[in-house]
């Protein structure tokens, strides 16, 4: 096996000011009280990391509508049944609220025995009494809605947990249903989530209803700067060959609580027996003891004399499997630290799964939703006593000589890159894009570091407590319509998910030597966003794809200045401030930040020095290759896009671009009008 060293593409710290975990008078934390704030809203949706609190931040919205807005019934819907224990009742009370959230033993049916069938008639049962809480999956709901129609919800608050698992494609039932809800416009929904991306990069809702919606985001920043314990999170993924159960150990450490969530029978990197892949791992831990009879615990030996505590969740034994599942389930032991060590899974273990103490979610195999990962990730990202460094592996096998396979593996790499651009969006503070103005003046609450506002050069202002990012860009142009601000200030990071997940992008911006910057940040992120809100006009498209292309550019210029700043393994008490300087010192640097210039930025370039360092080279040289063997040639669009831009470069510059031109991206709008100009007339021709 065949796997250079550990070097995270991401690896983020925080302050730890223990903000996150303080209460007010109502018991309510920051991120709870930021969204009962908006309580009143009919359509509320709440975009917050894992362990954030979402479940509770429902129960206060919830018994507010009950008791205050003339709501009569709470329906809470979660994707599966293990999701449900996290509206079990709560004594509210007891920390300053004005009531307690209760749901009777029958009306949760996430504990309830039976078919689905019943559960719907349970259902119609709630809606006909006169009690005011119920929790069931969205199966359930969704059944319940065919059976007894949209009018049976009127006058309820339905609130979505997992809300990403909702699609505005009409084969999606859910999606439907609450479209229809929506419609009628009888109910009050809030719609939670953790990540709010999906893998098949559907909109989760249509642009008309999303517009309905008022949106609270906490940002991961905001939720692991508030931590007390945890202050850095590395994220990375890594190659090998052969079998990756042959040397799990390369990047496994035992003394890390981990979770192992190995790889789907039906993946390349699965040896198809995914029984013996458990116990090849157990094996390399060391010496097997036999089993806990009380958890079910796989017990192994390591040469240093420490015994292993292991939860097994592959075992296709359901009654093995089901008594293990328990045993991490106990309420007794969640505060117990020493409970267990290591937790081997496959399809479990994911989202909603609540172990504080686990320090590595190990992923072996590519994962084709955005939204798994970051519900993998999440897994790891709890605040817990000791437990200083957190870390996410993906354990990705590297291209071997068969052209198939090798294919294959460069999609599976260029889709854990996009994961990883990804996630530095999210765990990065939030960006405020404005244009530079003589008039613009310092806003209050943001440093803008030595020597304070400027009027004369463009700022860069952040705000600690927020995690928010204020710069000014000169030549940026601003969003008019209320829909494009609200993209600009909510949905960036969902611009830039379908921008890293475009495979056109991501292979020319890290394998294609001749690339113009250009083509990607304005041709391909222009493509992207037109068809991803055709109903906003040309200049508010604009407005959205420089804010996101801004983003992303800033985040990697950053990470590239702060890559020479703290060393690795840091667990100092001081904040590390590498990511914020990193923006300030390339803004300062740089002296006039300008839309054009950052157009000029490849945001793949920081993404394939951390490729170049985690790939051998002659892997990469494979990858290379095959990129390069199916370089496109520009589309009718393409060259649309471009012809429209050297308009523009014509009425700035007095003249058209010159195909001979020394500037790169001149030449290549030269180009975008000489095909545009060969496409008509063989259209003419035709």
């Amino acid at each position: 096996m065949t796997m250079t060293g550990s070097v995270p593409a991401v690896s983020v710290s925080y302050a730890r000011n223990g903000s996150t975990t303080k209460a007010n008078a109502l018991g309510m934390r920051p991120m709870q009280e930021k969204v009962f704030e908006r309580r009143g809203e009919q359509y509320l949706l709440i975009k917050s990391p894992p362990a954030s609190g979402k479940s509770r931040a429902l129960m206060f919205i919830a018994l507010d509508k009950l008791d205050n807005q003339g709501i009569r019934q709470a329906i809470v819907v979660v994707p599966e049944r293990s999701i449900g224990s996290s509206f079990a009742d709560e004594k509210l009370t007891a920390h300053g609220f004005f009531a307690d959230w209760h749901v009777a033993p029958q009306w949760n049916l996430c504990n309830a025995p039976g078919t689905d069938g019943g559960k719907v008639n349970a259902v119609g049962a709630f809606l006909e009494s006169n009690d005011r809480a119920l929790v069931c999956t969205h199966a359930t709901f969704r059944f319940a809605v065919d059976k007894f129609g949209i009018g049976s919800f009127d006058n309820r608050l339905i609130a979505v947990d997992e809300f990403h698992h909702v699609s505005a494609n009409p084969d999606n039932k859910l999606g439907s249903h609450l479209a229809g809800l929506i419609a009628r416009n009888r109910v009050h929904i809030v719609a939670m989530t953790g990540s709010y991306f999906r893998g098949d990069a559907e909109a989760v809702l249509s642009a008309e209803d999303e517009a309905k919606f008022d949106t609270v985001t906490y940002t991961y920043y905001e939720q692991l700067n508030g931590y007390e314990h945890l202050k850095t999170l590395d994220i990375g993924y890594f190659f090998y060959s052969s079998s990756y159960v042959d040397d799990i150990l390369r990047v496994l450490n035992p003394a890390e609580k981990t979770i192992i969530h190995i790889p789907s029978v039906n993946s390349r990197e699965s040896t198809k027996d995914k029984i013996k892949e458990v116990e090849h791992i157990v094996e390399a831990l060391g010496v097997w003891q036999g089993a806990d009879p009380a958890t079910g615990f796989q017990l192994v030996k390591r040469g240093d004399g420490q015994v292993l505590r292991i939860a097994d969740l592959v075992d296709d034994d359901s009654g093995k499997r089901d008594r293990v599942s328990a045993a991490l389930k106990d309420p007794i032991h969640k505060s117990d630290r020493e409970h267990v060590d290591i937790i081997i899974a496959l399809g479990m273990a994911k989202e909603g799964f609540d172990w504080i103490w686990c320090e590595h979610a190990l992923t072996v195999g590519y994962r084709s939703s955005l939204t798994e990962i970051v519900q993998i990730i999440g897994r790891a990202t709890r605040d817990a006593p000791g437990k200083m460094r957190a870390r996410f592996t993906n354990l990705i096998a590297e291209p071997d000589a068969s052209e198939k396979a090798v294919t294959e593996a460069v999609n599976d790499t260029l889709k854990a890159i996009a994961a990883s651009l990804l996630m530095e969006q999210v765990l990065a503070p939030r960006f405020t894009f404005m244009p530079k103005n003589l008039t613009n003046e310092a806003t209050p609450g943001f440093n803008y570091g030595e020597g304070g506002y400027d009027p004369g050069r463009c700022n860069v202002g952040f705000n600690e407590e927020s995690g928010h990012f204020q710069v000014e860009i000169k030549g940026l142009v601003t969003p008019k319509s209320g829909e494009a601000q609200r993209i600009c200030h909510e949905d960036l990071n969902e611009v830039i998910a379908a921008f890293v997940q475009d495979k056109t992008a991501v292979e020319r911006g890290l394998f294609d030597p001749e690339l113009v910057p250009e083509e990607l940040t304005q041709v391909r992120m222009g493509k992207i966003v037109r068809e991803r809100y055709p109903e906003l006009d040309e200049g508010d498209q604009e407005a959205v794809r420089q804010h996101a292309v801004a983003a992303l550019s800033l985040t990697q210029k950053a990470k590239e200045v702060a890559a020479g700043g703290s060393a690795a393994g840091d667990d100092s008490e001081t904040p590390n401030t590498a990511f914020v300087d990193g923006v300030r010192k390339f803004v300062t640097d740089v002296r006039e930040l300008d839309i054009d210039m950052i157009d000029r930025i490849n945001p793949f370039g920081e993404a394939y020095a951390i490729l170049a360092k985690t790939m051998s080279e002659d892997s990469l040289k494979q990858v290379h290759a095959i990129i390069a063997g199916r370089k496109a040639r520009l589309t009718l669009e393409e060259a649309r896009d471009l012809a429209r831009r050297a308009l523009k470069f014509k009425q700035e510059r007095g003249r058209l671009p010159s195909l001979t031109s020394p500037d790169a991206y001149e030449k290549l709008m030269a180009q975008g009008v000489a095909v545009l100009a060969r496409m008509k007339a063989e259209a003419k021709r035709g």
